[in-house]
């Protein structure tokens, strides 16, 4: 999923505030530090996701390719198992 940085910003801000009024965390740094730091866990996060989309992908069109190119395989179907085992192999929650 490709987020723009200002959704990052406002899904970083959304969990602070729910979890500061949950009484959850405590701050040791500034609410600008712990901000920052989020919208940079969550940016890697999506960047490791689209990796992954990338390399599956790429895996499927060699394996498609190996194949013989065939028509009877549904693409969406053997993604979606490439992409549950790269990220299973990845440690990548989905």
């Amino acid at each position: 999923m490709r987020l723009k940085d200002d959704q990052i910003g406002r899904l970083a801000e959304k969990v602070l505030a729910d979890l500061e009024q949950a009484q959850l965390v405590v701050q040791k740094q500034g609410r600008g530090a712990v901000l920052a730091a989020m919208k940079s866990a969550i940016s890697a996060d999506l960047k490791s996701e689209e990796t992954l989309e990338q390399d599956a992908e790429a895996l499927l069109e060699k394996t498609l390719k190996a194949m013989g190119g065939s028509q009877e395989i549904d693409r969406h179907k053997m993604l979606r198992m490439i992409k549950e085992k790269l990220a299973k192999e990845r440690k990548i929650v989905l």
